[in-house]
């Protein structure tokens, strides 16, 4: 037995588990991933990354396909203007599929405020920059109301939305009395109505100011959710509310104004949708809240909430836009269209949770 004291040995041996414990850290950083796990990290920090890379695909192979007229600046850019409208309703169901919710109602809110618009203008004689306001107010009103009874009264988004959007739909046909606001009529008394339908010519490209407010909407919102601390509350209560509300986040206030902003994107899609169609049509956007849910989806933007990347609904749009004017030109049947695209939903669901689960 060595005649040192206790205490003696202690640092000894506190210093040599100290030097285990460095070797078994140094092993785990040494621990290589493999080229499967890199990938899936890499997919995990870069949502984006799926369907940027799916829409490049597309636009290649249909270009092979048909030719070089696919690849032009003028078919590029009339895809654009064929997504505008989902672009931007896909840009307010991010938003509430962000917190982990889901918005059946976008489609009904942006046809109402439309008609709303149309309606005030010819109805009641109100000037037109008024009417658009009043439609905005009607989409907010609208997204107030889910907001409300997510956050406060704790019902589930998909039931409440299932149900406001009955609702809307019912009042948007009552109060339009579904008659259609023609476009000559509107183009005489309320051009500004039309604004976004407003055609842009550079080179060979064609683009619409509608075109133009999608792109912009989707940068001011990714700078939004990415550099802002609003933008870290929507991530943060859609990852785990419990934990955003302990670390001080007011999760109820979050949800209703994230329903609000939901709702005057919707009411922007409205007018855009008038200048796109250039009428005020009360039977317009019927599939708009399926649409954008798939275009969020095929983005890559999680339905569990707290992870994904507005890019990617837009990238996602895009490769819907892509198929239906690639296989249109081909003159395939339209339904390989809608097959294809139910491929790519499953297939985008099975990559999401392939991801959350090795790398989140």
């Amino acid at each position: 037995m060595s005649d040192a004291p206790a205490g003696a040995r202690q640092p000894q041996e506190f210093e040599s588990a100290l030097s285990g414990s460095d070797k078994s850290v140094a092993q785990f950083d040494r621990h290589d991933r493999s080229p499967l796990e890199k990938i899936q990290h890499f997919l995990h920090s870069s949502p984006a990354a799926v369907p940027l890379i799916v829409l490049i695909a597309s636009i290649v192979v249909f270009a092979v396909v048909i030719g070089g007229k696919f690849f032009s600046a003028f078919t590029l850019t009339l895809i654009l203007q064929q997504v505008s409208i989902v672009g931007i309703v896909g840009a307010a169901q991010t938003l509430v599929i962000m917190t982990a919710g889901i918005d059946l109602s976008v489609g009904a809110i942006m046809v109402l405020s439309s008609v709303v618009m149309g309606q005030f203008v010819f109805r009641y004689g109100f000037p037109a920059p008024i009417a658009i306001l009043c439609g905005f107010g009607v989409g907010a009103a609208c997204g107030f109301l889910n907001g409300v009874l997510v956050a406060k009264m704790k019902l589930p988004p998909f039931i409440v939305t299932l149900g406001t959007w009955q609702i809307v739909l019912a009042t948007n046909f009552l109060y339009s009395a579904n008659e259609t606001i023609r476009s000559q009529d509107i183009e005489a008394q309320a051009p500004l109505l039309q604004f976004f339908g407003t055609n842009l010519k550079i080179g060979g490209a064609v683009f619409t100011y509608g075109v133009i407010m999608m792109i912009l909407l989707v940068a001011v919102l990714w700078y939004i959710l990415n550099h802002t601390a609003w933008g870290r509350h929507v991530y943060a209560v859609g990852d785990d509310p419990e934990a955003a509300d302990l670390s001080g986040v007011n999760v109820s206030r979050m949800l209703i104004s994230v329903y609000v902003i939901s709702g005057l994107i919707c009411a922007l899609a409205g007018w855009v949708l008038i200048g796109r169609l250039g009428s005020v049509s009360p039977t317009s956007g019927q599939f708009a809240n399926i649409e954008s849910i798939t275009a969020v989806v095929i983005g890559g933007i999680s339905l569990f909430g707290g992870r994904g990347s507005i890019l990617g609904m837009l990238f996602g749009a895009l490769i819907v836009g892509v198929f239906s004017l690639g296989l249109r030109l081909i003159g395939t049947d339209p339904q390989w269209t809608y097959l294809l695209i139910g491929v790519l939903i499953i297939g985008a669901v099975a990559i999401d949770q392939w991801i959350r689960k090795v790398a989140g």
